[in-house]
């Protein structure tokens, strides 16, 4: 692990969980690992409640709802199990959730009429102008959250992740 430098050394956190994990009886303990998993962790948390706090809440919706619809306003329909998927969560959340949006107008079900067991999600024309209106303000959120790393640090970071998506099939 890298010292703490100042530049890109160990958070205070990082600091702190090493000190407790490595009085664990650990057969062996890949700090790295740790380090990389915790970290994507906590960006992926602090995205989140950034982007719920400054720019969702305004639009009354929840990360998943986002997800959702933007999942849809890119693939125009998918079946609730693909949805589920994408969006990391059970096809009981999705209903929940679909439930939710179907109230606001935002989205709608259709039933597959060659195999009624699948039930697609369509985002209606509203939903659609709600997505496209609140995506500038989203996209700058995430311009905004990684403007510490300069163009190049960017793409090998995107790099780097989609190997980690590729290899665990996320």
């Amino acid at each position: 692990m890298h010292k703490n430098n100042g530049d890109g050394g160990l958070l205070p956190e990082e600091i702190d969980t090493i000190s407790l994990l490595t009085k664990l009886p650990l057969d062996s303990l890949n700090l790295e690992s740790i380090a990389v998993c915790t970290n994507i962790y906590r960006v992926a948390q602090g995205l989140r409640n950034k982007m719920e706090q400054e720019i969702l809440s305004e639009y009354g919706l929840s990360w998943t709802s986002f997800s959702i619809l933007y999942d849809l306003w890119i693939w125009d329909s998918l079946e609730t199990k693909k949805l589920a998927e994408s969006a990391g969560v059970s096809k009981a959340t999705i209903s929940n959730i679909t439930n939710t949006l179907e109230r606001k107008d935002l989205c709608y079900r259709k039933v597959d009429n060659r195999d009624r067991r699948n039930t697609f999600v369509l985002l209606t024309e509203k939903g659609k102008k709600v997505i496209e209106e609140l995506y500038p303000s989203f996209h700058s959120g995430e311009v905004e959250i990684v403007s510490s790393l300069d163009v190049n640090e960017q793409a090998l970071l995107a790099k780097l992740l989609r190997k980690v998506i590729r290899e665990n099939k996320f």
